[in-house]
């Protein structure tokens, strides 16, 4: 089952239909889900019977919308829609534990109140088990290319497992950038662009993957940069940029890694984040 926040708005939208499509390519279900939150209203939980209840009536047509945008766009997916009342945040976690991917747009309104990024992004993506896509609402091109970022540590593998799951699907070229800098006392003694072993080593790592999905076309791409800012222009021409995310549960990994909320901001495509369990 896919899982996609819904508030309304335009970003919400993209996520759904970004969600439709998705599970379309996955034979997933599809479940729709609007956070009634009071408290920022500081409405009761129990109002008053004679008095319409706006919120949830608010809530029920951005889902009733974003049903109907489902099947304009993939009319073969099972979709079903929960109103539910609460912390938008600990809602989607909560729901998160029985998907297989959770989608939310990269900012919120209505529902989900304030910027995403900081209220529901960070409290979501890195604290559940499996994958959480930002959507960004702009129209784009399709350019038939996911990128993931790749290191040489175990938590990575995740990630990769996901990316060349989502090329094959797709039908996309994946692209594997690995960014590294030398360390600030190393300089003058070699040359920042002479590392063939770096190459050698991100293969290694994607042997087992490639051999799992024979018919994805891999370009590996080693960048003398920050991560963040080798993956940000790497995404430039990507549908989808795949990182990994170091998570230990909703206490200790109060914050996102620093790689997964830099591209959060700053990549100007759809971004998937999938934690090392």
């Amino acid at each position: 089952m896919i899982v996609v926040g819904v508030d309304g708005s335009v970003p919400a939208r993209a996520a759904v239909a970004w969600a439709a499509n998705d599970a379309f390519r996955m034979h997933q279900p599809l479940r729709l889900v609007h956070a009634v939150d009071r408290q920022p209203h500081q409405i009761s939980k129990f109002p008053d019977p004679d008095r319409p209840d706006q919120l949830r009536r608010t809530g029920q047509k951005a889902l009733n919308e974003a049903v109907a945008l489902v099947h304009e766009r993939q009319p073969s997916v099972e979709v079903t829609t929960r109103l539910e009342e609460g912390s938008p945040a600990s809602i989607l976690r909560e729901q998160a534990k029985a998907a297989a991917e959770m989608v939310v747009g990269s900012r919120g309104l209505g529902g989900f109140t304030g910027a995403l990024l900081g209220s529901i992004s960070d409290q979501v993506a890195g604290h559940t088990e499996g994958p959480v896509v930002v959507v960004q609402g702009a129209q784009r091109p399709t350019y038939g290319q996911v990128v993931v970022g790749v290191d040489d540590t175990p938590e990575g593998r995740p990630a990769l497992a996901y990316a060349f799951e989502q090329a094959t699907l797709r039908g996309s070229t994946l692209r594997a950038v690995h960014a590294w800098r030398l360390p600030v006392q190393a300089f003058g003694t070699v040359s920042p662009h002479e590392d063939p072993a770096r190459e050698e080593m991100v293969k290694e790592l994607l042997k087992p993957f490639a051999r799992q999905y024979p018919d994805v076309t891999v370009v590996v791409d080693i960048r003398y940069a920050g991560a963040v800012e080798a993956l940000t222009a790497a995404s430039a021409e990507a549908d989808l940029l795949v990182v990994g995310s170091h998570g230990r549960g909703a206490v200790s990994s109060a914050l996102l890694g620093s790689v997964s909320k830099g591209v959060l901001h700053h990549a100007p495509c759809t971004v998937a984040v999938v934690r090392a369990s």
